[in-house]
């Protein structure tokens, strides 16, 4: 039923409410609603935040967001982590209606006294609701004034409309016919759960010996080896280390080199075929060591300031010891084996995928036997293999199972597929998502993309911008040099509150397995893969110090960690690409007002990896906390230099030399 002042549409909305938007403790995203009312009495609204504890927050003061619309906004910022609710509250504006009339009517003497004694009487039943520390003496001497037929009548109205009780009446209206929308869930998750920096890299290749002749068998690194990796990984100031499966490897079908069908005695084989009689999901490869030895991996990373992300592929190879006991779990072909994966043309021999349709719970409480092993061992993030290749109903149990215990531990989708089961995923509790990015390139679908992403997609799909991963090398870097891979490391780093890079990636790794393939020649999913880092960086032909740079910037910025707020400008060359992203702090600052909580941050990006390129950027200066006349100082965070811009400039963007500009804002004293 629609209430005494109708509150309609409120935005976000996930599933008409029943499952709630999301944020993180600290971020600020956007309420809206269409209000209106019969007649012309003025109406105004506001948001209420509700913490877990069922509390009403302060409420905040909506606007109405164009003239003539009835869409109204407000930004809000939850304060910590749990269940909250917002709700929208229309309510009739006496004051406001009252303040509309007198402007028209006290001008050319229409019923002067009886308007102005009507104004004073509603500012005095605003003052009784008005703290006296918060600006009652200001409505009452505004009553004063309305009463006071010693002075002319424009300035007993003046007195009433000031900008002071103006600003007291915004903090405490006057409020009749109060009208609230249903309380609508929000989930307020812990902040790594927007931001974070991810490295992956597998833990057999760090400190593997391999001997080029061949003639010597492969020794694997281990989880010790793979340690003395991350200081390294700290340095470039990544937050969250992500390790492929390190469970034991089945033998049948074992891959070889480059995914060929036929494996030799020493060849390794693909992490992703899961189990042998050592073990299933719940054991360490016994080449990698010792559950123990994970143990110690975890401690170290933390004392590195950063989290151990693992990851949950929930498929077996043949040797995998749930074959034997529960062969209910997989789909068996018309001569009675076992159905292998395939994602024609692609085979997977070495692979069993679940089949969920003849014992769903059962698996569903092993699923969570096995996450909670590895919670019980320090994890509290894990990168999800191919989530959208099992039900929905099935994660979202699982997912709600973990969350009611441990609404800490977080979930990233590698789900490279269709929207609607993206957007699902998401929406039914995963915190994380892959995206497109990899395949967006071009500056038309990069701004459609990351608009897509930054709005409503925003209230539940939370993005991470991987610039490669071990099963996709996009031609951009095949053949765009080290200039590819610093302007995409810029995108994803600046784009993404999240985002993520797959070691080698810094030493420009761009060989494919074949033309018109995205898979890497002597792929590191079915060999081991030494990399002398050392060398590479006595050498100078690593990325590391751009990557680094990055993160540091990330952490420096508040407006970086954000993903709603990105605003693209006007840059008249199609390779060309400017964004910025601004934070202003809970409840501070304004356009044409920047404090000293705002952050701006100005991006412009050269897509073109071989070419220098010119352009002018015409800049939205309200959207960086400026007005229209200001002038700016631009601060080149990668190099140092600075620049004084307005409205338009000119850039050129050399990428053999420098293929973007990260520029900190403010506004140039006249």
């Amino acid at each position: 039923m629609v209430g005494r002042i109708p509150v309609l549409d409120v935005r976000p909305l996930v599933d008409c409410g029943r499952r709630p938007a999301k944020a993180v403790a600290g971020e600020t995203f956007p309420v809206t609603a269409t209000v209106f009312r019969e007649g012309h009495d003025a109406v105004n609204a506001n948001v209420v935040l509700r913490g877990p504890n069922g509390q009403a927050g302060p409420w905040t003061p909506m606007r109405e967001l164009a003239p003539g619309t009835d869409r109204w906004g407000a930004d809000v910022t939850p304060t910590g982590e749990g269940l909250w609710t917002y709700a929208v509250e229309a309510w009739s504006d006496p004051v406001e209606t009252w303040r509309h009339h007198a402007k028209v009517k006290i001008p050319v003497g229409m019923d002067t006294e009886l308007v102005l004694e009507e104004g004073a009487l509603l500012l005095e039943r605003a003052a009784a609701g008005v703290p006296e520390d918060d600006g009652r003496a200001a409505v009452l001497a505004a009553v004063t004034a309305l009463r006071d037929s010693g002075l002319p009548p424009m300035t007993r109205l003046a007195a009433a409309v000031s900008a002071e009780v103006a600003a007291v009446l915004v903090r405490h209206p006057l409020r009749e016919l109060v009208t609230s929308s249903r309380p609508l869930p929000l989930q307020v998750d812990r902040p790594r759960a927007l931001f974070g920096s991810w490295y992956e890299f597998f833990p057999r290749s760090e400190g593997a010996v391999v001997d080029p002749a061949g003639l010597e068998p492969p020794r694997s690194g281990t989880l010790r080896t793979a340690a003395e990796r991350l200081p390294a990984v700290a340095e470039m100031g990544f937050d969250v280390v992500y390790l492929p499966p390190i469970h034991p490897i089945g033998r049948a079908f074992r891959k070889g080199p480059n995914n060929t069908l036929t494996a030799g005695p020493h060849d390794v084989g693909s992490p992703w075929a899961i189990g042998s009689p050592e073990g299933g999901h719940d054991a360490v490869h016994p080449d990698l060591g010792t559950i123990e030895d994970f143990d110690a991996f975890t401690a170290r990373a933390r004392e590195l300031g950063m989290e151990v992300a693992l990851d949950f592929a929930l498929q077996c190879s043949p040797d995998h010891p749930w074959v034997e006991k529960h062969p209910e779990w997989f789909r068996h072909r018309a001569d009675g084996s076992i159905a292998y994966a395939e994602n024609p043309p692609k085979k997977y021999q070495d692979i069993y995928p679940i089949d969920f349709d003849r014992d769903f719970d059962g698996l569903v409480r092993e699923t969570l036997r096995v996450l909670r092993f590895w919670m019980d061992h320090g994890v509290r993030i894990f990168r999800v293999d191919n989530p959208h290749t099992k039900p929905v109903l099935f994660w979202e149990r699982v997912l709600a199972d973990i969350a009611r215990t441990d609404p800490d531990v977080l979930f990233l989708a590698e789900a490279f597929t269709r929207p609607a089961m993206m957007h699902t995923l998401g929406k039914i509790g995963f915190h994380q998502s892959y995206t497109y990015f990899t395949w967006r390139n071009g500056k038309q679908e990069l701004t459609e993309y990351l608009t897509e992403l930054s709005g409503e997609a925003a209230s539940y799909m939370r993005p991470n911008f991987f610039v490669n991963t071990p099963d996709i090398l996009h031609a951009v870097l095949q053949h765009g040099g080290p200039a590819a891979f610093a302007l995409r490391a810029v995108l994803g780093a600046a784009l993404s509150p999240s985002w993520g890079v797959y070691a080698g990636y810094e030493l420009y790794e761009g060989t494919a397995v074949r033309p018109g393939s995205e898979e890497y020649l002597d792929s590191e999913k079915y060999q081991l893969r030494p990399r002398d880092w050392a060398a590479a960086e006595a050498e100078g032909r690593t990325l590391a110090p751009l990557i680094t740079a990055l993160n540091r910037l990330r952490r420096r910025h508040p407006a970086l960690r954000e993903l709603r707020n990105i605003r693209f400008h006007h840059a008249d060359n199609d390779s060309v690409l400017a964004f910025s992203k601004r934070t202003t702090g809970a409840g501070v600052g304004g356009a044409g007002a920047p404090s000293d909580h705002d952050d701006a941050v100005l991006v412009v990006v050269n897509l073109d990896p071989h070419h220098a390129q010119e352009a002018t950027v015409s800049l939205d200066l309200p959207a960086l906390g400026l007005e229209w006349h200001d002038h700016l100082t631009v601060r080149d965070e990668l190099t140092g230099a600075t620049y004084r811009w307005g409205q338009h400039n000119y850039v050129r963007l050399d990428p053999s030399q420098q293929p973007a500009h990260i520029l900190t804002v403010r506004r140039t004293a006249e």
